[in-house]
């Protein structure tokens, strides 16, 4: 399949390997899209997985729906259902980085009943984020999400002159020239930005859908190095984790799926392995 519908709107998928295979859906973040984990899907599905790396709502150009509401988790949750309804697949192993890593985490602890187990790539568990806002350096490598509430202003600034913004932005955490450049051009098209930011600015709206427990088996891979991510929420991702839980740091940044995939991968296969075992 390339792509799949919900609710009028188009969604633009990869799908790697064996229709037959056990079925592993991959998430991306901002600013990125499903090619972020075209490595990691490729070493999965040389091992027998079918791999489906949509581009998120607001990437995809023919999924962009007006307003903020549009983009909470709880609408990018059904999206995950959607997707596996229009597989034929009844649960899937999820992983996800950055913004796709809180929705992985929401996903498993609320659709537990469509998840063999979750992988989360950089990003802590919700709840210890906010556990460690008062104690931690979170606010502080957080604060760039209560500039992007503003309406219209982020998005001048960071197309402005192609997008140099942007790029530099992209460039000062580690992310590869290659990559940087396929991102900001992505996200140079009509409504793309906005689209993109909408994510942030859904997060008022999104009370109603929050990560609780996991009770999956589960893996959580994170850069020691990412700038995004304080420790201590790092630390207590464990707490919101009821399954058997792999944590593995890697000396590296934030950009795990595209430099670290050998990493990644290997994390998202042991826990299909702890699954298999377990049936």
């Amino acid at each position: 399949m390339d792509t799949f519908t919900r609710d009028g709107l188009t969604f633009d998928v990869r799908d790697h390997g064996p229709v037959d295979g056990p079925a592993v859906v991959c998430l991306h973040g901002f600013p990125q899209d499903g090619s972020a984990f075209d490595d990691v899907a490729r070493l999965l599905a040389a091992q027998g997985l079918r791999v489906l790396v949509p581009d998120q709502r607001g990437y995809s150009p023919r999924a962009r729906p007006q307003g903020r509401a549009a983009y909470t988790l709880r609408e990018v949750v059904d999206d995950v259902v959607a997707l596996l309804d229009a597989a034929g697949v009844q649960r899937a192993h999820v992983v996800g980085h950055d913004w796709g890593g809180a929705v992985a985490w929401t996903f498993a602890s609320r659709r537990a009943d469509r998840t063999l187990s979750v992988t989360a790539v950089s990003t802590p568990h919700p709840a210890a984020m906010t556990r460690s806002i008062p104690r931690s350096s979170q606010p502080l490598r957080s604060a760039y999400m209560a500039g992007f509430q503003l309406p219209w202003l982020p998005e001048r600034l960071l197309t402005a002159n192609g997008g140099a913004r942007l790029r530099q932005a992209l460039l000062s955490t580690g992310l590869d020239e290659d990559r940087v450049e396929h991102y900001v051009r992505r996200l140079l098209g009509p409504g793309a930005m906005t689209a993109a930011l909408n994510w942030y600015r859904a997060i008022p709206f999104g009370r109603d859908l929050t990560a609780g427990i996991v009770h999956v088996p589960a893996g959580f891979v994170y850069g020691r190095r990412d700038r995004f991510f304080s420790p201590t929420a790092v630390r207590a991702t464990g707490r919101y984790v009821r399954g058997p839980l792999r944590i593995v740091a890697l000396d590296t940044g934030h950009w795990l799926p595209e430099q670290r995939s050998d990493r990644v991968a290997e994390v998202v296969l042991g826990r299909v392995r702890t699954t298999a075992r377990a049936t």
